[in-house]
Parts: structure tokens; sequence; C-alpha cells
């Protein structure tokens, strides 16, 4: 298979969690090899580990329950029993850090490198990296 399938969006959610979806995404089709190449040297850096670090639980170990288990819900709430188990509260917190990431913060910088490198540095209107993601893989044009 070629290596050519985009994640889903990261504002797809599991159980109330942004990102999460696309995390489980990225694995599954790295494991079918279809997964596009630009993804496949970060796996598990950038928002993955920081989600891992915010749900307490190994890349390694979610990317084999990822595996292992059909549904993404029934992986959130594997890592809610061997990590942490997000409240409501939480959720919020981590769904508005992801959606609004890149916006006059630290990753405003790179945000803007991306943009450049992709010929979307004219559009003001991107803000955010997840954001960026809807346009960079076609989901938004």
């Amino acid at each position: 298979m070629s290596a050519d399938q985009y994640p889903i969006s990261a504002y797809t959610e599991t159980l109330g969690l942004v990102y999460f979806p696309r995390m489980l995404s990225k694995i599954r089709f790295h494991a079918t090899q279809s997964l596009h190449a630009d993804f496949i040297e970060n796996m598990g850096e950038g928002l993955d580990k920081r989600l891992c670090e915010y749900l307490r639980v190994s890349y390694d170990d979610l990317h084999a329950k990822t595996l292992a288990m059909k549904s993404d819900e029934d992986v959130l709430r594997a890592a809610f029993s061997t990590g942490r188990e997000l409240n409501d509260t939480d959720k919020l917190i981590w769904n508005h850090y992801v959606t609004k990431l890149g916006w006059r913060d630290q990753v405003t910088e790179s945000l803007a490198n991306r943009k450049q490198s992709s010929g979307l540095q004219d559009r003001d209107d991107i803000v955010t990296m997840i954001e960026y993601f809807e346009y960079d893989e076609g989901r938004k044009s």
C-alpha cells in the first residue's frame, strides 16, 4: 500500500476529547503502511506525546491498545484505567489547549514556518495548529 492517507481531523472527538481520534488514526494507518509519509518520523511526538502525558499513559502502551482494540472509545477507556480518568474540566482544559495551540503562544513561530513552507503564509485566518492541519491536509480550502 502507498503511504498517502492523512489522519482524521484533530477536531474529531472521542468521549468529549478532541485530537485523541487523530492520534489513533495515525497509528492505524501506519500499521497498514498507508499513513502519509510526512507523519511517520514524528509519531508519538508533538501533540501525541503531550496528550499521552496528559492522560499519564505511555505512547507505546497506547499504540499497542490501539492495534488490539476496535473502537476509539475502548482505547480511551483503557487509557483512563491505566493512566488517569479525565473529568469534564480536564477535557475542557485539554480541548481549549489543543484548539488554541499556535495562537499567540510558544508555537506561533512554528505555525508561521509551517504556513510558509506550505504556501499558506498569506492566510491570516489560519491562527492555530489544528486549523492549519485542516488546510494543509485538504479538508478546507
